[in-house]
């Protein structure tokens, strides 16, 4: 697939969608960004954070000031299908789980290349509310491209749904400082390994900004690590998810 990469896209309907995003948040709940004081001033920039809701990504656009891009799941299992549509909105470039989604990442990398900003969740879905391993997408690009990475710590948006008039539940996205830059040499397992050591080190940075009870394989409270256990089986591991190859949405 030859489709060109263009960096940034789509400004004005984001433009708009992120107000959306500002106001549903705002008015559904008590919303919180701290540490912006850790944004970087631009890319290139990879954005991670954990996932344990559907609507974390819309969290992110709501805390960074960037023209941020997603890779993300093709399907959205975990997501009521009254707002499945909103990514296609938005525009992402779909993973799909259980294959290489080499377009995917090519695209990611060339919007790193052009100093882009892009969003992806390492543990590659919602399907648990604490912290599980990362999945090898986020570590290979980080690794592939040189890339700062910023991770987020989010928790809180699961009490928001199912909306409860009257009542609006904290949220936080904390922002931490950037990591990196990360690199990798070598070739099949050697390199495997040094990769799975770069998503370790991601998702110890997350760790970082989420209460204990959150962090689940890497939680200080013995108790929390074994509540955690068989949330890190990936459901996807052997698995196709929709077709090989993607289209941009």
């Amino acid at each position: 697939m030859n489709q060109k990469i263009v960096y940034p896209r789509r400004r004005y309907v984001r433009a708009f969608l992120k107000l959306l995003a500002k106001a549903a948040f705002d008015l559904l709940s008590d919303f919180q960004i701290e540490g912006k004081e850790n944004l970087p001033e631009s890319g290139p920039l990879l954005v991670i954070g954990n996932h344990f809701s559907f609507i974390d990504p819309v969290a992110v656009i709501r805390s960074v000031p960037y023209p941020i891009e997603f890779v993300g799941g093709a399907e959205f299992p975990h997501a009521p299908k009254i707002v499945q549509f909103l990514p296609q909105i938005w525009g992402y470039y779909p993973v799909f789980r259980g294959t290489g989604s080499r377009f995917a990442l090519r695209a990611a990398e060339e919007i790193l290349h052009q100093n882009g900003v892009l969003g992806i969740m390492p543990e590659g879905g919602s399907w648990a509310e604490v912290l599980r391993p990362a999945r090898p997408g986020a570590a290979y690009l980080a690794a592939q491209t040189g890339a700062q990475v910023l991770p987020l710590g989010i928790f809180g948006l699961n009490d928001i749904f199912p909306i409860q008039i009257g009542k609006r539940p904290k949220a936080v996205v904390r922002i931490g400082k950037p990591v990196g830059p990360f690199s990798a040499t070598g070739r099949g397992r050697d390199r495997r390994e040094q990769l799975d050591q770069i998503g370790l080190e991601l998702m110890q940075a997350i760790a970082a900004l989420l209460p204990d009870q959150y962090r689940g394989f890497l939680a200080e409270d013995p108790a929390a690590r074994a509540a955690a256990k068989g949330t890190e089986i990936y459901p996807w591991a052997h698995l196709v998810e929709g077709e090989v190859e993607g289209e941009i949405h």
